[in-house]
């Protein structure tokens, strides 16, 4: 499958906004391993998110994930598949 750029980062940018990684994940566009890259790190920014809404603790891990969610769309938007800081390197989604 032959995706344009544009389709690339739009995929990309939803993999980062919570639950609507799903979105390409259902969709053929999981098939593109730019987008792949991106639906693994946007899980892993949703876990994170998950836990920010345990009280104190998870308030700082759900900022860390807001900023990680951040950095992910920055590298979307530059076309580049750079792993996240500390959870980058985990394996969700293959």
């Amino acid at each position: 499958m032959t995706t344009s750029s544009s389709d690339q980062k739009l995929m990309g940018i939803l993999c980062y906004l919570g639950i609507l990684w799903l979105i390409p994940l259902l969709t053929e566009h999981k098939n593109d391993s730019f987008v792949k890259f991106h639906i693994n790190q946007g899980i892993l920014v949703s876990i994170l998110m998950v836990i920010g809404f345990v009280p104190v603790v998870g308030w700082i891990i759900g900022i860390i994930g807001l900023v990680f969610a951040i950095i992910g769309i920055v590298n979307v938007v530059n076309m580049q598949q750079k792993p996240l800081p500390v959870i980058g390197g985990i394996t969700l989604y293959k």
